[in-house]
């Protein structure tokens, strides 16, 4: 009796040390997967969410994607096709019923949906707010108390949208280069150095540097004038990595 006493017993103790153990091991794996489900969890709402969707090719998307890079924000890029068999897919049409690249999905405060922005212009002015999250904020700007410089550089990205694009376009499809070059010669002038509105990047140089650039080198920013301020800011940002990663061997015009 004594010894079948022992001997369940002994069966008894196994049966709750293999139980014991499936249960450590199983709250193992519970708490690991509850540590990665947080962990995704936070990562949905960190400044790593940013989502850009974008052409390379396109003036428009390259001055949104200079501002991601010279601010060093966090951002996961997504490229699509605009035309042709392989154009706009239906995701797309439905984050921006326009169909115009670029588009931000940018990350926002803990408990708030993230915004999608669907302009260039727009996703310039939310850095300008500060308004995307995860980056050096460099771009940032308040009216009120850098009064000039934000005026400065909104007269930049208002020339280059009411001026040189409209003027550039004339003289890319033949309409003559003296309006493109008396233009040019007037913007020499107002380039402070080393950027467009002083010592650091701007919205202004982000606005600026995919039109420039490519009006460079249709035409040559140094036939304006041959030590031009112009050509000098166009090689300082050039030297950027920031701008440098955006510099496609292929690229389109903004019409």
């Amino acid at each position: 009796m004594h010894k079948h006493q022992n001997r369940m017993y002994n069966r008894k103790y196994t049966t709750t040390g293999l139980l014991a153990a499936f249960l450590a091991i199983l709250k193992s794996f519970t708490c690991s997967g509850f540590e990665l489900s947080m962990k995704a969890s936070s990562s949905s709402s960190s400044p790593m969410s940013n989502r850009f969707v974008t052409n390379k090719m396109c003036p428009f998307a390259q001055k949104a994607w200079i501002a991601l890079e010279c601010s060093e924000t966090p951002f996961k890029m997504e490229e699509i096709s605009l035309y042709g068999a392989n154009g706009k897919p239906d995701w797309f049409w439905k984050l921006n019923p326009d169909g115009t690249v670029p588009v931000l999905v940018a990350a926002t405060a803990k408990g708030r949906s993230d915004a999608i922005i669907a302009d260039s212009e727009d996703i310039l002015n939310s850095f300008v707010a500060g308004d995307v999250i995860g980056g050096n904020g460099v771009l940032t700007c308040d009216e009120n108390q850098e009064q000039s410089l934000f005026q400065k550089q909104q007269w930049w990205r208002d020339t280059i949208q009411r001026r040189v694009n409209p003027i550039g376009k004339s003289a890319v499809l033949g309409a003559g280069k003296t309006k493109l070059y008396d233009l040019l010669h007037d913007l020499n002038s107002e380039v402070v150095g080393p950027y467009l509105c002083g010592d650091r990047v701007t919205v202004a140089d982000c606005a600026a540097f995919p039109f420039l650039w490519r009006i460079h080198n249709e035409f040559g920013l140094d036939k304006v004038n041959k030590n031009s301020n112009l050509l000098s800011w166009l090689r300082t940002c050039e030297g950027n990595p920031a701008f440098q990663k955006t510099v496609q061997n292929s690229w389109w015009w903004w019409w």
